[in-house]
């Protein structure tokens, strides 16, 4: 088995810069320069990605940035003892320990098993204290190689590799610290998982078993890491008091812990504060009002609902809506590029001629204007027949989002009748919750044993349909139809100041909250006219510019204020800078999250007056798109192309020279003084 570590990728008291990206960048170059990584770049990127979602530092002044990359040829660990330490974020401040795992996408078990052991060895005193002793780059080797090199990992929960169940006491075993002889301890079920499943899932999981000691409390753990996954006993679930659910992931066979009270974490806080997580699932387990892991399966509605019921209406509605709108967002994007592609092949006549050609025609009988136009058919009809999903899609997901799947089918009906009848966007808005209520409704009916398995597939999708469809058809989809009517129309009739001012509202909006749900209404209020558009009634096209040219403006104005002066801002955000081009020009407004998340008070006000001017730009030209998505890679799609760019230029523009006022001269102490008051 090739090693892990060798001298070459040990540096010893060296000083690799001030921030976490500096020393991930270094250690990937020793890794590549050792031959065990084809390139820097790649490999810093994975690893920095990874370390920009959730922070590797632990306590005690240890750091493990890891990774798993295309770019890695050989499972590597590369060591470095900082003489000037360095935040990686943990609680206790900066590290000077630094290990980083590097691993291939398709590591083997056997390597996998030794890196999580050696994460599990870094919480240990002595070895950590051995490291800082370490004279020389033989020695940390030698340490290193001792403690993975002598079988399954050992640890308090004695485990048994990556992926098994660990117990704080084998059956039968004398009791436990601080247990009572005679007494029955508390008992805690526990998963961990980390994204990358190689360190932090087992570090947690020994920290909460030696927390878990301490407290007199039996514990058993069960890490769903990167290996194979030896799951809790069904028995030891059942004697649960209480689950610990310390994940960055989805927990793997949730179902199992229906019913217990749960305490939900992300990882890192299993290793940070396992001694709380204990204590906060002890009470969890003599609180009737606890948090439980809700039921799956014919009354999961049901207890779903009951587990949501503290939950604000407009908490829960935003929650419903956003659900429809995420799952309808990828019919609606592939739709409309593929219907722009047909434009381009064909021409926009097209639309009058595919379903003619789509039919009769074939690449051994070409119509008239020969192969581009036979291919603009076809993309333009798979494009509407795709967009043509956006109701029934929006109102399916909406229910689905209110009774699971039981809503799925019912909430597509009413939105299909939505569709039928001209109600649009908003008939799929009423129609899904319709159909997400009902269907909930009938979910909670008490029936005999043997109908409860009709329920899901039979029952509720009938009856769910007939209700909400009919509802539609009978009484709603008319009115529906006549607002969404007149709103059309409206739209058509914009001109000049009207039309920019909607711009103005459009990019506030796209720019608010950068993917959240009032970017979110703004966009899918675009994309449901999209369809609507035509060469007489472009104003559907001219919003959808409006939309995606001001949604780009952030990221991209990030990246050129992160350009203009690098030293008002951190090496992380100069990274994410860099990022941000990219993602600004592919219309991906979450490009600018970072920045807004570190500097909220700045940023949004910056990001939504450059918003503003973008949309406002792009209404008063005239500038259109018939594409969803895309941004600047869908030019092909873009009406009046020159002030798309100009419009978006100049909103990059002020965006980017108002942040950089609002960081020199004002805000700072408005921030200061709220944290203070916090």
């Amino acid at each position: 088995m090739t090693e892990l570590i060798t001298p070459q990728l040990v540096a010893l008291d060296q000083n690799l810069g001030e921030a976490p990206a500096d020393v991930i960048r270094y250690l990937a170059g020793m890794v590549t320069n050792a031959g065990r990584a084809t390139e820097v770049e790649g490999l810093f990127a994975d690893a920095f990605a990874r370390e920009s979602k959730t922070a590797t530092g632990v306590p005690g002044g240890i750091a493990i940035p890891h990774c798993r990359s295309a770019a890695v040829t050989a499972p590597s660990l590369a060591m470095a003892r900082l003489s000037q330490k360095v935040d990686f974020g943990a609680k206790d401040g900066p590290a000077d320990l630094i290990f980083f795992i590097a691993a291939p996408d398709g590591a083997d078990q056997e390597h996998l098993k030794l890196l999580s052991k050696l994460a599990r060895s870094l919480i240990k005193k002595d070895f950590t204290a051995a490291l800082r002793a370490a004279s020389s780059p033989e020695e940390i080797v030698n340490l290193v190689t001792e403690a993975i090199g002598d079988g399954p990992a050992k640890s308090a929960a004695a485990e048994g590799g990556p992926g098994a169940a660990s117990g704080v006491r084998e059956a039968g075993g004398a009791p436990l610290s601080g247990e009572a002889v005679g007494t029955a301890p508390k008992r805690i079920v526990a998963v961990t998982a980390c994204p990358t499943g190689i360190a932090h899932t087992y570090m947690a999981a020994d920290s909460l078993v030696a927390a878990a000691k301490e407290a007199g409390v039996d514990l058993q753990v069960e890490t769903q890491g990167s290996g194979a996954v030896t799951p809790l006993d069904p028995a030891v679930i059942a004697a649960a008091d209480a689950v610990i659910f310390a994940v960055d992931v989805d927990v793997r066979g949730k179902e199992r812990f229906a019913g217990k009270p749960v305490v939900n974490a992300p990882v890192k806080r299993g290793i940070d504060e396992p001694a709380k997580m204990i204590e906060e699932a002890l009470a969890a387990a003599t609180d009737p009002n606890a948090h439980r892991v809700p039921h799956f399966g014919a009354e999961e509605a049901a207890e779903q609902a009951a587990e949501a019921a503290s939950e604000h209406f407009g908490t829960k509605l935003k929650k419903v809506l956003l659900t429809g709108v995420s799952y309808m967002i990828p019919f609606v994007a592939g739709g409309g590029l593929l219907i722009a592609l047909g434009f381009l092949l064909g021409g926009y006549d097209i639309t009058e001629v595919a379903d003619k050609v789509v039919l009769e025609n074939n690449f051994g009988n070409l119509p008239d204007g020969g192969l581009l136009t036979y291919l603009g058919a076809v993309a333009f009809k798979i494009g509407a027949l795709s967009l043509g999903f956006l109701v029934p899609a929006l109102a399916g997901y909406i229910a689905f989002g209110i009774a699971d799947r039981p809503g799925i089918a019912p909430g597509f009906v009413s939105g299909a009748v939505a569709s039928f009848m001209g109600a649009g966007f908003l008939g799929g808005l009423v129609g899904g919750l319709l159909a997400g209520v009902t269907a909930y409704w009938i979910g909670t009916w008490q029936v005999p044993r043997w109908l409860r398995g009709l329920m899901p597939v039979v029952i509720i999708p009938l009856l769910g349909s007939i209700v909400a469809s009919g509802l539609m058809f009978l009484v709603l989809g008319g009115p529906i139809a006549g607002i969404t009517a007149g709103l059309n129309s409206w739209l058509t009739g914009m001109t000049g100041a009207s039309a920019v001012i909607l711009g103005i509202i459009l990019g506030l909006m796209m720019c608010f909250d950068l993917g959240g749900p009032v970017n979110k209404v703004a966009y899918s209020f675009a994309v449901a006219g999209l369809g609507a558009g035509s060469l007489a009634n472009q104003a559907p096209w001219q919003i959808m510019a409006a939309v995606m040219a001001a949604g780009m403006v952030p990221p991209l104005a990030m990246a050129l204020a992160t350009t203009l002066n690098k030293k008002g801002f951190s090496l992380a955000e100069r990274e994410n800078g860099k990022a941000a081009w990219l993602l600004g020009a592919s219309f991906i407004s979450e490009g600018a999250i970072p920045f807004a998340a570190a500097d909220p008070l700045r940023v949004i006000p910056a990001s939504m007056l450059g918003g503003a001017v973008t949309g406002a730009l792009s209404m008063a030209t005239g500038v259109t798109s018939q594409a969803p998505h895309g941004g600047i890679f869908v030019f092909f799609a873009i009406g009046n192309i020159a002030m798309f760019i100009v419009s978006i230029a100049v909103g990059v523009v002020v965006t980017a020279l108002t942040l950089l006022a609002l960081k020199r001269w004002a805000v700072k102490k408005t921030v200061d003084t709220v944290a203070a008051a916090a």
